[in-house]
């Protein structure tokens, strides 16, 4: 099997959201049309890997309170801190996590949400296949 990788950037963001430099360069291997977007921030003098993930597609209106109703952020727990994105285009979800000096441990820990997220959206949608009734309004 041949595996798609590309790579993620950090970039910290100053608190005026100008990226100042670059703490890394990370390979993903896989599902990078989920990721909308992918810095480092300062927050309390630590520095954070904010990643924004969505659904790599265009959802349609009745899809779009469906997903984010049978997401399970937990599956995030311990792991990042998440927060929904409102008026994003599609449902997106911010993830935050101390960022790691350890470039294999930081590249590590970004598969491993990527592939989280991703396992959680196939089976959110999944879900929601027979609910288009239940969720769109005429």
């Amino acid at each position: 099997m041949i595996m798609d990788k590309q790579a993620i950037v950090l970039m910290l963001k100053d608190e005026n959201g100008a990226f100042i430099r670059e703490l890394g360069s990370y390979t993903v291997a896989g599902h990078m049309e989920l990721v909308d977007q992918a810095y480092a921030f300062t927050a309390g003098g630590r520095v954070f890997a904010r990643l924004a993930l969505s659904t790599g597609r265009e959802v349609e209106d009745w899809e779009y309170d469906a997903i984010f109703d049978y997401y399970d952020a937990e599956i995030f727990a311990g792991l990042a801190e998440i927060d929904e994105v409102e008026g994003a285009h599609n449902p997106t979800w911010a993830l935050s996590l101390p960022f790691d000096e350890d470039a294999a441990a930081m590249e590590e820990a970004i598969n491993q949400i990527i592939g989280f997220h991703n396992a959680e959206l196939n089976s959110v949608f999944e879900a929601i296949a027979d609910k288009k009734d239940e969720y769109q309004f005429d």
